[in-house]
């Protein structure tokens, strides 16, 4: 995750948490993690992304100390039978100079590296690739009122800013990546639909996008409230609208779908400009 890649990349969620909002508890067990982690590689996936802090609508904060034990041995693991990129999801950077020492290579970050005072010099200093997510507020308010003039233009100008914040602190421009932050201090439809519409303007940025829209309410608000685990073709639908808008990587819970469909849209698109 180093480069812009030459086709949209899939990133496998893998959350090492008890209460996170589509899986929470089932990879808790290092065990399970693993095996976890081993399927997602055999269906497809490009990055393993692992939590141990939910970040959905509510989720209270978890000690730096409970992350580094929920994630190092599951890295360490995961590093041993395998090379495949590790993205870290945490706010902290004592969790990220933990994790990008036991083999880790990515710092997803939610807050856009604003989550402690040290976060932007920490990144530099670890010259690991970043994602920079666009947040209002903080996980366990973020849903209770968000507000926005001009929701494209705002998140737009946002991640913009932290991109020449990351780049000031040291931290190389082909390390960063962006995120609009879809369900992140957004209301479901009034303002995550004109982000997905906009994404162009995102990409137009310079720097590539992983977009995460897996399993998301908003999915479940334009279809009769259906459960998380019932939002693979909207999680599908709105990966492929993505990838039409250019983003790098789509960050997922169902690999192996996802994958295929990606590799049929790229098949499709191959052939139409060969016709």
């Amino acid at each position: 995750m180093h480069s812009w890649p030459e086709r949209a990349l899939v990133m496998g969620v893998l959350n090492l948490t008890p209460d996170s909002f589509s899986d929470g508890g089932r990879f808790l067990e290092p065990s399970a993690a693993l095996a976890r982690a081993q399927a997602m590689i055999a269906e497809g996936a490009d990055i393993l992304d692992l939590g141990a802090e939910s970040t959905r609508p509510g989720a209270d904060p978890v000690p730096a100390e409970i992350e580094i034990a929920r994630l190092v041995p599951v890295i360490t693991a995961i590093r041993a039978m395998s090379d495949i990129a590790i993205s870290v999801d945490t706010m902290k950077p004592q969790v990220a100079r933990a994790t990008m020492a036991a083999g880790a290579d990515i710092w997803n970050d939610v807050s856009a590296l604003t989550g402690a005072p040290d976060s932007l010099a920490a990144a530099a200093e670890l010259g690991c690739g970043v994602v920079l997510m666009h947040m209002q507020g903080e996980p366990r308010t973020m849903q209770a009122e968000p507000h926005y003039d001009d929701v494209v233009r705002e998140v737009t100008a946002a991640l913009a800013e932290r991109a020449q914040a990351a780049l000031s602190a040291g931290v190389a421009r082909e390390k960063i990546w962006l995120d609009p932050g879809i369900g992140f201090g957004k209301h479901m439809t009034r303002h995550n639909l004109p982000l997905l519409g906009s994404l162009e303007g995102i990409v137009a940025l310079g720097f590539p996008v992983l977009l995460g829209v897996s399993r998301k309410r908003f999915i479940g608000a334009l279809d009769d409230d259906a459960a998380a685990d019932a939002r693979l073709g909207g999680s599908l639908a709105a990966a492929l609208w993505g990838v039409r808008a250019g983003i790098a990587a789509v960050r997922v819970h169902d690999v192996r779908e996802t994958a295929q469909a990606l590799k049929v849209w790229a098949a499709i698109e191959a052939a139409s400009k060969n016709a």
